[in-house]
This record gives structure tokens, sequence and C-alpha cells, in this order.
């Protein structure tokens, strides 16, 4: 079946690092536990500009505004739960998105729950790939957002 609508954005995300409060996107609320190497426990929430290309100094199409939370012990995972909000000539309204980020596939599939405003009651899937990884401060994700079901 091909999706009704799809398009591709490119989420940025900059973790406070105690500093930089100017340019910082997301920030930790619960410290990792001492279970495990890999975060287990770190929650983190976010307010990431979503954009066309990968420049993250391109014009913004829509903001992620949600959280992630590490939820593996022996491994890197975390799960993701946040809405695409939209407020441009082109799109209005939101499109829920939530999932499993299992960070050792090259790509990984949220579901996208629902929608408002132009995406109405969607349903679909978002496939992220990690397109950039600089430590703990900047990542940077390709989301290729497929929806099956467009009102």
């Amino acid at each position: 079946e091909h999706p009704c609508k799809r398009f591709v954005l490119y989420y940025h995300d900059i973790l406070f690092d105690g500093e930089d409060v100017a340019n910082a996107t997301s920030a930790t609320i619960a410290n990792e536990t001492k279970l495990g190497n890999f975060k287990f426990g770190k929650l983190v929430v976010f307010d990431d500009p979503m954009t066309r290309d990968n420049h993250l100094r391109s014009p913004v199409v829509a903001r992620a505004q949600g959280f992630y939370f590490y939820d593996m012990k022996s491994d890197y995972n975390s799960w993701f739960a946040y809405t695409l909000v939209f407020n441009s000539t082109e799109h209005k309204g939101t499109l829920n998105i939530m999932g499993a980020d299992i960070m050792a596939a090259q790509t990984r599939d949220l579901s996208v729950v629902g929608g408002t405003g132009d995406f109405f009651m969607a349903r679909g899937i978002a496939t992220i790939e990690t397109d950039t990884f600089q430590g703990a401060k900047y990542f940077r994700l390709k989301m290729d957002i497929k929806l099956y079901e467009c009102y």
C-alpha cells in the first residue's frame, strides 16, 4: 500500500549542558540510575526544531515537543513520545509519534498514532535513522514520515 502523504524532516537535538541556555533544545530532568552502563532511567524533555534538510540553521517547519527515556540496562535503547507541531503557511496542526528507538538498528520505525489540523486522525510510520551524533551534546535524526490514513 502506498502512503497518502509522505515527507522527510530532520530532528535536531541540543542537550543542555548547564551552560548553553541560548541554544539548548532539550534538558535532562531525571538522571540515569546505576543499573548498567547504558543511561538506564535517564529522562530528557525536548522542544526541538524540525527542518527539511540536515542544516541546523535551516528554516524550522515544525517543532518536536515531548520526551524520551533510556529503558534498557544492557544496551542503548530509548522510548520516544512527542508531538510534531506545525504552524506555517504550508501546514497547520500536529502529528503524535511514539515508540521504541532501538539505537543499534540502522533504521527504526516509530508509530504515528494521530494528529490534528491538516493531519486530522492521521496514522502511519516515522522511520528514523541517526544522521549525525556528536556525543551527548548534539544529535540529528532523519525522519521519513509515511501516513497511511489521511482525512
